[in-house]
């Protein structure tokens, strides 16, 4: 998940090992006990609450590259339920690598869908990218995706929903923002399943940003469970 603030990045000095010096902002990204990404494994499966999703298509968006990755920021209206809770989908943005492993694999990429309720809550649901057939859903927003930090408008009409699997098995665990400052205000929902993206998606991406995920972190005392 994309942040803000004092300068930060994925390299050397201002990278994730250090991202807790920055700033005293940033001190639960070294001190927190429920920091994101994990390793997703060994989870408990579990009756969980599914998300209801109820996006709705959208046309004439904002496309950002902030310096840190490529976020598709989302016009009013779309939505997602967890046990009644409604939360709005504000963003989604990319990670290459993925950020979550799956038993200690990464995949090419990770999108995550970030959502916010009335009372402040985060609720981001994360969706792995393999490679495959072109992703049509992608394609108008790598077509303007500006190459350095800049805005960018996609005037074409896609279905964020069609960038979710098609199978509602996965994981969900108590987290945080995967960037400073890391709070720990995360539900994270991250599914099983991948969707496709091309060879030439992919690398085109990993050409803006060759790294942009921070390296798994400490489970602790959490406990993972696995949804279907």
């Amino acid at each position: 998940m994309a942040g803000t603030g004092h300068e930060w990045g994925y390299d050397g000095e201002a990278g994730p090992a250090n991202w807790s010096e920055l700033s005293d902002d940033y001190h639960v990204c070294g001190a927190g006990r429920q920091q994101s990404p994990i390793n997703l494994t060994d989870a408990t499966r579990a009756n969980v609450d599914r998300v209801t999703t109820r996006w709705s298509a959208v046309s004439d968006f904002e496309v950002v590259n902030n310096g840190h990755t490529l976020q598709a920021n989302m016009p009013e209206g779309s939505i997602s339920l967890v046990n009644g809770k409604r939360y709005e989908l504000l963003q989604f943005h990319f990670h290459h690598q993925s950020e979550h492993t799956v038993d200690g694999e990464h995949y090419p990429m990770e999108a995550h869908f970030v959502h916010k309720s009335d009372d402040g809550v985060l609720l981001v649901l994360g969706v792995f990218l393999d490679a495959g057939q072109e992703n049509e859903v992608l394609a108008p927003i790598w077509a303007v995706a500006p190459k350095s930090k800049g805005t960018a408008r996609v005037t074409a009409t896609i279905h964020p929903q069609d960038l979710l699997p098609q199978s509602s098995a996965h994981f969900t665990y108590a987290g945080s923002l995967t960037t400073p400052p890391c709070s720990e205000i995360v539900t994270w929902v991250v599914y099983e399943d991948p969707i496709p993206a091309s060879d030439d998606q992919i690398s085109g991406f990993a050409e803006v940003f060759p790294h942009n995920n921070r390296p798994v972190q400490a489970l602790n005392r959490r406990q993972i469970l696995q949804g279907f």
